[in-house]
């Protein structure tokens, strides 16, 4: 059952995430660019600084083609669950996958481009990572709370 508050909250979703995946795309790029230089953005606790990530999320030591090959298949398994959600009326939960999608999409673009994921905020004493990760990890979050929230219904 599709409800036009629905559609619209979807599409005002939709349009934050393809904002986000630009605005990650935009700053990879002056990552590359500017790769000499790590700038403050908060005192020595947050940086802009450029990182080659040849892993997996939080540097963990995966890597090589059939990691590439992995994450393909999870991003279209998670194609298939977007569709199942959306002709669902699921909002909140197609809502999520697409932004996991869109995230995971913006950084296997870069291993295929370049063969690793270009990080460039630099969190002292915890890891380089980036804005598609931040949409994965909130994303995967909020899809939790959103699932667990139904089993409670």
């Amino acid at each position: 059952m599709r409800t036009s508050n629905g559609v619209k909250k979807m599409t005002a979703i939709c349009l934050a995430v393809v904002f986000f995946v630009a605005l990650d795309r935009f700053l990879k790029v002056y990552a590359l660019a500017n790769f000499v230089k790590a700038q403050n953005l908060l005192g020595e606790i947050l940086q802009f600084n450029f990182k080659a990530n040849y892993y997996i999320a939080f540097s963990l030591p995966l890597y090589g083609i059939w990691l590439n090959v992995v994450i393909l298949l999870i991003v279209l398994l998670l194609i298939y669950y977007l569709a199942r959600a959306w002709r669902g009326g699921q909002w909140k939960t197609a809502a999520c996958l697409f932004a996991i999608i869109m995230g995971a999409a913006s950084n296997l673009f870069d291993r295929l481009r370049y063969g690793y994921v270009i990080d460039y905020l630099d969190l002292k004493y915890f890891t380089v990572f980036n804005l598609a990760d931040i949409m994965i990890i909130a994303s995967v979050a909020s899809l939790l709370l959103t699932l667990k929230s139904k089993n409670y219904e």
